[in-house]
């Protein structure tokens, strides 16, 4: 293949960003969430209540929100592969660091850091994908990069899970961060420099100017917050679900809950489902579609047979991981400049949406019931599916 041509589907180029891209999502989130399943023993450890060790998996999230804020403006400073290299390595090691530290308040603060550093990779990572593959091979990339995430958060959680019941939770951590060095290697090994970005010096006025336009451009914004609302939910759902699935009249015990985490396969899918019908369909038409899914999926949450209810969970995580594969590749498609501005925006809505929806409908949960707390999603869904219904795609594309 000529070097000036992006990659094409069937090329040895594009296979190898598939797997690489593929790996680097696997390893950030197995890091990212890979503590949630195991906070009650993380408990017993340091001799403190599960709430306090859930900062465990929350200051990974917000070192997260952070790092985007930041590589925001300093993204296109560094070569794309590079600065996802160094994430993923550094990230790992942290992660293996974090097994032998004895104090809960340093692994909070080493949670913040490692959160901090994969950011980078979310940050660049669609940006790359629009810039080196050809333009009818992008929606195969970014479900092939999505399917990563998808695998990696379901993967994390549940290897963690069992490998902490045999072993116990330090080797758990041990286990994911050794397993995500190697990803790392690998992945810079193989992966494929850059062809058509050259790093460049920030120029921190036009970075604000293009955050300054995404953050006021209609059909933008409309995108951000409904990647927001989404998220939101679907960190709701899944915080929570345990507490239903416990209680009357399921009464299931601790370890077969531990395995709705296996329900996040249905996500991969959701991405490699819209990657082909986003080749036939205006990718905002799949977007409603997916979004009116989840309002379904959602709303079979409130059943009290739990075969109904294990399918609905199976609807609303596919519809949720279908409606955010579009929602960020029309994001990353639509910029035709400062994409990597325009896709950490994406990202720092989607994880601020977990942090206060995902958390403040706890409180909802604990103060009412779970109807109304499905029914408070419920809205929050139609809201997203209301902003993208009004939200044609603009005939022209941002000059920014």
């Amino acid at each position: 293949m000529n070097s000036s041509e992006k990659a094409i589907q069937g090329s040895s180029r594009f296979r190898y960003i598939k797997l690489c891209i593929f790996f680097s999502g696997l390893s950030v989130f197995a890091q990212l969430y890979l503590f949630q399943p195991m906070l009650p023993m993380a408990a017993e450890q340091f001799g403190v209540s599960v709430g306090d060790t859930s900062l465990l998996v929350s200051s990974s999230t917000i070192g997260m929100a952070l790092g985007l804020l930041f590589f925001a403006f300093k993204a296109d400073s560094y070569s794309r592969k590079s600065l996802m290299v160094f994430s993923l390595i550094s990230s790992a090691l942290l992660t293996i660091i974090s097994t032998w530290i004895p104090n809960l308040s340093l692994m909070i603060t080493i949670g913040i850091l490692k959160g901090f550093l994969v950011s980078g990779v979310s940050a660049v990572a669609l940006a790359y994908l629009t810039e080196e593959v050809d333009a009818l091979a992008v929606p195969a990339a970014i479900s092939m990069y999505l399917s990563g995430n998808t695998i990696g958060g379901m993967s994390g959680r549940i290897m963690a899970t069992l490998f902490a019941g045999e072993f116990g939770w330090r080797n758990a951590v041990l286990l994911i961060g050794v397993e995500s060095f190697i990803l790392g290697a690998v992945f810079w090994k193989l992966f494929p420099e850059s062809r058509f970005f050259n790093p460049q010096k920030t120029d921190y006025h036009l970075k604000v100017k293009q955050m300054k336009f995404f953050l006021t451009n209609p059909y933008m914004l409309r995108l951000y917050f409904t990647a927001a609302l989404l998220m939101g939910v679907f960190v709701s759902v899944y915080n929570y679900l345990t507490f239903r699935l416990e209680a009357e009249p399921f009464s299931l015990s601790h370890f077969v809950i531990a395995f709705i985490f296996l329900m996040y396969i249905f996500g991969v899918f959701g991405t490699m489902i819209v990657g082909r019908l986003s080749r036939i369909f205006p990718m905002n038409n799949i977007l409603k579609a997916s979004i009116l899914s989840m309002i379904i999926g959602a709303a079979l949450l409130i059943s009290g047979n739990i075969y109904i209810l294990i399918f609905g969970l199976g609807l609303f995580t596919l519809s949720f991981f279908a409606a955010h594969t579009m929602a960020s590749q029309m994001t990353a498609l639509y910029a035709k400049r400062g994409k990597s501005s325009a896709t950490s925006i994406y990202w720092l809505f989607y994880y601020f949406g977990s942090s206060i929806l995902g958390s403040g409908t706890g409180y909802l949960l604990h103060a009412y019931s779970w109807n109304v707390f499905i029914a408070v999603l419920i809205i929050a869904i139609i809201t997203a599916l209301l902003l993208t219904t009004f939200n044609p795609i603009p005939k022209a594309r941002i000059k920014n």
